[in-house]
């Protein structure tokens, strides 16, 4: 234990000390890389110990708040890691629609409890996704395609900075901050400890359709989904997967998925009425159409056949505004080489987009894939890592960038921000942070 700190924390060599490197890490494979101390705020007085401690001692900080991040960017080798999973509370007021959240509370907890006020946060489609990088990331939660990236809500942040004091920032108050915080994620430099969020109307509906198609009707699928895409009703999340073994086909397949969070019954079957016009969805394998549901069984559905827990994983993904002709080739290379289920691509029709704000984030395209490579043994981590990095690379000339939530920018440097916004980020890091206390992100954008 440091006698600088009144909470939890574990140099190099201590008993414990592995146990919190891994903290609640999701992905299985924790990454070879060690910190010099792991310190387990709990308070806004701990986490502004922890920074006045870092700078002290000339340590670089990472920032764990959910450990969600399929590349583990909050473990770096040497320096601290400020584990923010113990601040996980929370402050709802139904009247003004607001909250106030504490990084480590997970998004699925949080919307859990908005139910009895029928109110509703776009949080992430996975379970555990806490909420610190979920928002500093952007945040691509449920209903987004309609309120917006999750980052959009949020009203003001209250911040540790680089040199230990707690700020608020906002639109009006330390902007510059405010700015950064939107769209930096795991480069940010300064520490949230309270994000202070806009909620909205519970959806008084969630329905689902899903159709199965066989991977000999791949190019027919994408190809109809991308030209589809832009007349689709913004409350149907437009979702294609590819694996192999979905619902007892072999495969590999293609799932076709629309959940709907609407305000009634007829705008949800209105807007899944687009999914039947697949000119091959008499050919589908399965066709289950209109099907109401919750918001928990989506979730557990997805991570049931997605994203199983202590797997190992390696992620990759692009933005990208290319048509579905271009595209087909490099999904069907994608298709032929997948790993074992539940290793699969995802196709999110996120556009047509709308004007953001002026904030860091500001990297978007119409379509969104991503690769999820999902295995068990340690002795074939070099393989899977590689089918994810391969494959995007060959999928590069039509890549508009990447989003961080997916990133794999130790392996692939990619753009994740406008170039003018990234060179903006810098020059506000060198005058908020001009001794370096808080890491940068894990590779160099390309710029």
């Amino acid at each position: 234990m440091s006698s600088e700190l009144t909470c939890a924390s574990y140099r190099r060599g201590d008993a414990g000390y592995e146990a919190a490197r891994r903290g609640e890490m999701w992905n299985a494979r924790l990454p070879a890389r060690f910190p010099d101390i792991v310190v387990e705020a709990c308070t806004d007085a701990d986490v502004i110990a922890a920074v006045r401690l870092a700078r002290e001692r000339g340590w670089k900080i990472a920032i764990r708040s959910g450990g969600h991040s399929w590349a583990a960017n909050f473990v770096r080798d040497g320096g601290m890691l400020l584990d923010l999973s113990r601040m996980n509370s929370f402050e709802v007021n139904r009247d003004a629609r607001t909250a106030t959240i504490e990084p480590g509370l997970k998004g699925t907890d949080l919307n859990r409890a908005l139910r009895q006020h029928d109110l509703f946060f776009p949080s992430g489609h996975c379970i555990t996704v806490g909420l610190g990088g979920f928002l500093l990331q952007g945040g691509f939660g449920w209903n987004s395609r309609v309120w917006g990236p999750a980052c959009l809500s949020i009203r003001a942040m209250d911040i540790v900075t680089a040199a230990d004091e707690l700020v608020r920032a906002s639109e009006t108050e330390n902007s510059e901050l405010f700015w950064a915080a939107r769209g930096a994620g795991p480069g940010f430099f300064g520490v949230v400890t309270k994000f202070h969020l806009t909620l909205y109307p519970r959806p008084k509906v969630f329905m689902n359709s899903a159709y199965l198609y066989p991977i000999d009707l791949l190019d027919e699928v994408l190809i109809w989904a991308r030209a589809v895409q832009p007349s689709l009703a913004r409350v149907l999340e437009g979702l294609v997967f590819v694996r192999r073994d979905i619902f007892g086909h072999p495969g590999p397949g293609a799932l076709v998925m629309g959940p709907v969070l609407a305000d009634s019954k007829d705008e949800a079957v209105a807007a899944l009425e687009a999914l039947e016009t697949c000119p091959v969805v008499k050919k589908a394998l399965i066709r289950d159409v209109n099907v109401v549901t919750e918001y928990d069984d989506l979730l557990a559905g997805g991570e049931e056949m997605l994203y199983p827990r202590n797997r190992r994983y390696a992620a990759d993904n692009m933005w990208t505004n290319a048509s579905g002709e271009k595209l087909v080739p490099g999904m069907r290379r994608i298709a032929s080489t997948l790993p074992n289920a539940p290793s699969h691509m995802m196709w999110m029709l996120w556009g047509p987009n709308e004007n953001r704000p002026d904030m860091a984030f500001s990297l978007e395209a119409d379509l969104y894939i991503a690769l999820y490579s999902i295995w068990a043994d340690p002795a074939e981590d070099d393989k899977h890592q590689a089918w994810v990095t391969d494959r995007m690379k060959e999928l590069e000339p039509f890549s508009a960038g990447i989003q961080v939530a997916d990133e794999n920018l130790a392996a692939r440097p990619s753009r994740f921000l406008a170039n003018e916004n990234h060179r903006r980020l810098e020059v506000l890091r060198t005058r908020h942070d001009p001794n370096g206390v808080f890491h940068s992100h894990m590779g160099p954008p390309l710029v």
